[in-house]
């Protein structure tokens, strides 16, 4: 019996990971992501391109929202089978999930009123693509599972979760098909950086029949940078010295935690002085606590942190704001702060009020440590624009703007190249996925330039027959 592909998102674009695996007569989804770019969104509302009744089960790579954020619309149009991931990516995706969920419904709210008050429709539906209740109605799908531990998905296929090394809890999953033969495909998720901070490197394999990739980062190469730490340190001193605050926007997931991380340590060696911290995000609170409950999955470096401090969230000064009155509550607090809030690139959240309340004052500092995306706030700061809109209203960026580099979860075109060639034998085929249309046919030709492996670069909607 035949074995297929379809290649159902993220396919010359970065965001909506979704491919579908058919073989022995069952269907396997390989994530559920939502679109983000602004071009793609209306994908969101399109029906499945098969009903989702007639999928078997889900096979989740991680948390980010670009891999799970469909799930729930999934789950309310009619599929019922099990969700195979992490357990810890089972409990991210969860709050990942709740807080899009109510995302959704806030914005269909306000589109309403927009629209009524415009006279006109459109170009979406005036509805939530899915409330909170779709969103909970997905958990008792999840079945949390361990790395290397094989999952039977009936007729003759097998699942098996490694570690990704991107964020906590992300996967590597390498599917096996048995019929007249026996055919391995990797479905790499999103591959993470070696020698990264809390999360192991990732896994690499052997042996493959075919290999799908991503490729974010697949016509780049990282930036050699001086040691993070040392950079981080030079901003808070200086800023300390000036009299003003830290402000630091960053992602829920993984970056938050990163950048305590690095405090911790330089605290912990006196390289900077105990201040107040203020982690000013529910939702990376929420998956802190996440990180506290799966010392199984750091690192030799982090558990041997651990061993030495007992946590790494316990640090001096750390303050974990609940509602939004302890937030508002930061504005009045005299002396440096260090203020970690979001969004990662100033889109929404808390991290617009903190920006309104010290991006005008040269003593402060404002701290990027996550790329900056084109026509967002965080971008147009980093460019240096000496005026921003911030809430409706006009600011003067008099505070100094600091950008930290060296804290990508990617994994680089060489890295990516090096994690292939960790295969012994050529794969019968490589798909170039997870990446713009241009950095994935980069990335597909560097590989067949530097391997001479049959490589292809899917397109959206795409089929193809696995031999």
């Amino acid at each position: 019996m035949e074995a297929k592909l379809h290649f159902l998102g993220a396919a010359q674009n970065v965001t909506g990971s979704s491919h579908l695996l058919e073989a022995n007569g069952s269907r396997i989804l390989v994530d559920c992501g939502l679109y983000q770019e602004r071009e793609f969104k209306s994908r969101n509302w399109e029906p499945f391109a098969v009903p989702p009744e007639k999928i078997d089960a889900v096979l989740l790579t991680h948390a980010h929202l670009d891999h799970c954020g469909l799930l729930p619309k999934l789950v309310n149009e009619g599929f019922n089978g099990k969700i195979y991931c992490n357990a810890a990516t089972a409990q991210i995706a969860k709050i990942i999930l709740l807080d899009s969920a109510k995302i959704q419904q806030e914005d269909a709210k306000h589109k309403r009123k927009r629209h009524e008050r415009q006279g006109r429709k459109g170009p979406f539906p005036e509805v939530p693509l899915y409330t909170i209740k779709d969103a909970e109605r997905c958990f008792s799908l999840f079945s949390p599972i361990k790395y290397r531990e094989a999952v039977n998905l009936g007729k003759g296929l097998e699942a098996t979760f490694y570690d990704a090394g991107h964020v906590l809890g992300s996967s590597i999953i390498r599917a096996k098909i048995r019929n007249e033969q026996e055919r391995i495909v990797i479905f790499s998720g999103d591959i993470g950086r070696p020698d990264r901070p809390i999360v192991c490197d990732p896994s690499v394999f052997e042996t493959a029949d075919y290999v799908l990739i991503e490729s974010t980062y697949g016509n780049r190469v990282h930036e050699k940078t001086e040691d993070v730490k040392k950079q981080i340190a030079n901003v808070i001193n200086n800023t300390i010295a000036a009299g003003g605050n830290i402000v630091i926007p960053s992602f829920a997931l993984e970056r938050s935690q990163e950048v305590l991380y690095y405090i911790n340590e330089l605290i912990l060696e006196g390289t900077i002085p105990r201040l107040k911290i203020f982690l000013d995000s529910p939702m990376a609170s929420r998956i802190t606590k996440v990180f506290e409950n799966h010392p199984e999955l750091f690192d030799k470096e982090m558990n041997e942190f651990v061993r030495k401090n007992h946590s790494l969230f316990d640090l001096p000064g750390l303050e974990m704001t609940a509602d939004a009155e302890a937030s508002k509550a930061i504005n009045n607090i005299k002396g440096t702060s260090i203020i970690i809030a979001g969004s990662g690139m100033c889109t929404g959240g808390r991290i617009k009020h903190h920006l309104v309340h010290n991006i005008e004052r040269a003593e402060c500092t404002i701290m990027f440590v996550g790329y900056q995306a084109a026509g967002t706030l965080g971008r147009r700061i980093v460019n240096g624009e000496k005026k921003v809109r911030i809430l409706g209203q006009q600011y003067d960026v008099n505070a100094n703007v600091a950008k930290i580099n060296g804290f990508s979860a990617h994994a680089d075109r060489n890295e990516l190249l090096a994690w292939l060639k960790k295969l012994e034998s050529p794969p019968r085929k490589i798909f170039v996925v997870h990446g713009e249309s241009k950095s994935a046919k980069s990335f597909g030709d560097y590989i067949k330039q530097e391997t001479g492996w049959q490589v292809s670069v899917p397109a959206y909607q795409d089929e193809v027959k696995l031999d």
